[in-house]
């Protein structure tokens, strides 16, 4: 049982050294040997558990993408019992905390997958493809039971997209220019909000004063 949670151990810290490395020097920019001296750890090592640097890099694609993608999942299930603007609202800030929490490992990803590459075209097929459908489920289902105003989803759902990604694609930028940081729970907070307050824009009016119709900028 010792050497098990030992293994274990040596495993996730070989994970966490490259996420960092990944993250401050890029996927081509790290080496294995590099990785090594982080997790301090011989080369060989990282073999046995990853099989080199590609299979550390596809296990960082599945540990982000399969939680990412279970968020939506849970919230397109419920929508049998939920409404669809309810459902969208808790899949974006699940999705907010979780990258944040995991920010260094959120940035690489979003960026290695914006570079053209054999892994990223595999990626795009598997984990991309039911991103899109989770999310175009959510937004139909709202229009379909007359939450949501008719609009054409595959915008709103790039709208969303990039409302989700921008602040760890670019988290350089918000904490030199804007002095925010994503990794902050004061900021996820904060820019939830922000993104609530655009889903409720896109909810049917009532008769009588229903949401506001002005645009937040």
């Amino acid at each position: 049982m010792k050497k098990l949670g030992t293994s274990i151990t040596t495993k996730e810290s070989i994970f966490k050294a490259a996420v960092y490395l990944f993250y401050d020097h890029g996927y081509d920019g790290t080496s294995v040997r590099d990785i090594a001296k982080k997790a301090n750890v011989n080369p060989a090592t990282i073999s046995y558990y990853f099989k080199g640097k590609q299979g550390i890099l596809e296990a960082c694609f599945t540990q982000f993408f399969e939680q990412y993608l279970r968020f939506l999942q849970e919230e397109t299930e419920a929508l049998s019992y939920v409404g669809a603007d309810v459902c969208l609202k808790r899949a974006v800030y699940k999705i907010l905390k979780f990258q944040s929490e995991n920010h260094q490992l959120t940035r690489f990803i979003w960026r290695e997958v914006s570079i053209d590459s054999q892994v990223v075209r595999e990626i795009i097929s598997s984990y991309l493809m039911k991103e899109r459908h989770y999310l175009k489920r959510l937004f139909e289902q709202g229009m379909k039971d007359h939450a949501f105003k008719k609009q054409p989803v595959n915008f709103l759902v790039i709208g969303l997209k990039s409302m989700l990604t921008m602040p760890f694609l670019n988290s350089q930028q918000l904490r030199e220019v804007w002095q925010m940081f994503p990794q902050e729970f004061y900021f996820i907070d904060h820019y939830y909000q922000t993104i609530d307050q655009w889903i409720d824009l896109l909810l049917v009016s009532e008769v009588d004063g229903g949401v506001k119709t002005e645009l937040i900028i």
